[in-house]
C-alpha cells in the first residue's frame, strides 16, 4: 500500500530540468517534469525515491536566497499531505551571507537523530549555497540501521546533483571510468 500511495506522489521526474544553482529562479521560464507548481516565488524540485525493506526515501530540494524564502519554501512542500505525513522530513539549508565566505545555515533533524547535522555536512562538502534540502522518509515497518543515512545522503546527492549543486572536476570524469583493483 505504501508503494502504491508513494507511486502516485511520483509525478515528477528528472528530465532535462534547468535548475542551476548560480541563479535565482524567481523568472525562470522553462519548465520541468520535476518541478512543482509555485507561488509567492517558490520554486520545489523533487527526486527519485529510494525504497529499502519497505522504506522509502524521497529529496526535495527549493533554491532560497533568504530564510524568509526558505521558510515558504518548507511550508509549501508541507502543503502536500504526503510530504508532512513522512514519518522524518529531515532538512538542510545553507544560504549566502552578506560578507564572502559567510553562510545562513541550520539542520533539522525531525526525529531521526543525526540525520539533518549529515545532511547540513554534505551540502557544506559540495560547497552548496542557497539550497534548501529536504528528504523524507516514509518508515517501512524495518529498522534499517546505518543504511538509513546512506539512502538520506544518496537522495539528497542525486538531487543536488540533478539541480547543479554538485561541481564535477575533470579529475573526477578521468577516474569515475578506471577499474578497480581487485585484491
Amino acid at each position: 500500500v505504501l508503494e502504491a500511495s508513494i507511486k502516485e506522489y511520483e509525478y515528477h521526474q528528472y528530465n532535462n530540468h534547468p535548475c542551476q544553482h548560480h541563479h535565482h529562479h524567481r523568472h525562470q521560464n522553462q519548465q520541468s517534469n520535476l518541478k512543482s507548481k509555485s507561488s509567492d516565488n517558490v520554486v520545489l524540485y523533487h527526486g527519485e525515491p529510494i525504497i529499502d525493506r519497505r522504506s522509502t526515501f524521497q529529496a526535495h530540494l527549493s533554491p532560497v536566497d533568504c530564510l524568509e524564502q526558505m521558510k515558504k519554501a518548507v511550508n509549501k512542500l508541507m502543503e502536500n499531505k504526503k510530504i508532512s505525513e513522512a514519518t522524518h522530513n529531515i532538512r538542510a539549508y545553507r544560504i549566502q551571507g552578506d560578507q564572502p565566505h559567510t553562510f545562513i545555515q541550520d539542520c533539522d533533524d525531525d526525529g531521526e537523530t543525526h540525520a539533518g547535522s549529515r545532511l547540513l555536512h554534505l551540502l557544506e562538502i559540495l560547497e552548496a549555497k542557497n539550497v534548501l534540502i529536504v528528504v523524507s522518509r516514509w518508515f517501512g515497518g524495518t529498522k534499517l540501521g546505518a543504511d538509513r543515512f546512506k539512502h538520506i545522503n544518496n537522495a539528497a546527492r542525486d538531487l543536488l546533483d540533478k539541480c547543479g549543486y554538485v561541481v564535477h572536476t575533470n579529475s573526477e570524469a578521468n577516474h569515475s571510468g578506471r577499474k578497480k583493483k581487485g585484491k
